[in-house]
């Protein structure tokens, strides 16, 4: 721009020379056809001032540089500060959960593993000896059934021999095969007190009195109120003569099973009873239904 102004103030001189000297104007157009004339000074002057604007330019590029310099320069303190409290904050909380650690007993990560490795073989020795006892008392209640099922399993087949036993003899004609048949019985079912009773009643008809009367006597010793075995002994006391202890032993046959009452009016055990009052009180007359033996 200071360019143009220049020629703009050397094209008004010129016009001015141009109508002031009218007689050299044909000079002055040669001239000006050869082209304008800058002076030395103007040229320097013009100079300077690129001269000065190249040098502002420069200095704002400095000055930009140096801005943009200064704003990477803070952000790199910025991202260091960050990393720097990161790090600062990380060990902190290291610093803590060490202070925690500590105030518990485990100052250091071995004390935490030997711990836990002191809880899980504990912790592994409870479960393991409580599912030993568990299976212990499963083991002793699996022997315990399979005992009581076998030991079932042999009273059902004692029983079903038993009662095998019991159909044959009534099945023998004498009374010498039936006691083998009872002594099967009481071989299986030592204790059992039918056996015994009609044992007893076998030997009464074989003149056993005093085998009848200690037969009863074991039955008696077990159950006091066996009927049965009561009127057996006292067949076997009527036999022997002992007439009181055969009227004491039928009263009380009587009073625990009355359906003896018909058996006695005809059992021949008590032939030598028949003509006694109390027998008779016990029986009654013979006018009533009597059921054979």
């Amino acid at each position: 721009m200071l360019v143009i102004a220049a020629l703009l103030v050397m094209a008004a001189s010129v016009h001015g020379a141009s109508e002031g000297q009218p007689e050299v104007r044909e000079e002055a157009q040669s001239e000006i056809e050869k082209g304008p004339v800058i002076s030395q000074f103007r040229e320097n002057w013009i100079l300077g001032e690129l001269r000065n604007l190249r040098q502002d330019m420069m200095e704002y590029r400095n000055q930009m540089n140096l801005l943009v310099t200064d704003r990477e320069l803070e952000v790199a303190d910025k991202a260091m500060g960050y990393a720097t409290n990161t790090v600062t904050y990380f060990f902190y909380l290291i610093a803590g959960a060490a202070s925690i650690l500590a105030l518990v007993g485990w100052s250091t990560i071995r004390d935490l593993k030997d711990n836990v490795r002191v809880y899980a073989e504990k912790e592994m020795a409870r479960l393991t000896s409580e599912y030993e006892s568990r299976l212990a008392d499963l083991e002793r209640e699996l022997r315990k059934k399979s005992r009581y099922i076998a030991e079932n399993q042999e009273e059902i087949e004692r029983t079903n021999e038993i009662h095998s036993l019991w159909l044959k003899s009534t099945k023998e004609p004498s009374a010498q095969a039936k006691i083998e048949m009872y002594d099967r019985i009481l071989e299986l079912r030592p204790d059992d007190a039918e056996a015994l009773a009609w044992k007893a009643d076998a030997a009464l008809e074989l003149g056993e009195q005093r085998w009848a009367l200690s037969l009863c006597d074991r039955v008696l010793e077990v159950d006091e109120e066996n009927a049965h075995a009561l009127y057996q002994r006292a067949c076997a006391w009527s036999g022997l003569g002992e007439i009181d202890n055969a009227l004491n032993d039928l009263a009380a046959a009587i009073e625990f099973s009355e359906t003896l009452v018909r058996h006695a009016r005809v059992e021949e055990m008590f032939r030598p009873l028949r003509d006694l009052e109390r027998f008779q009180a016990l029986v009654g007359n013979d006018n009533d239904p009597a059921v054979s033996d």
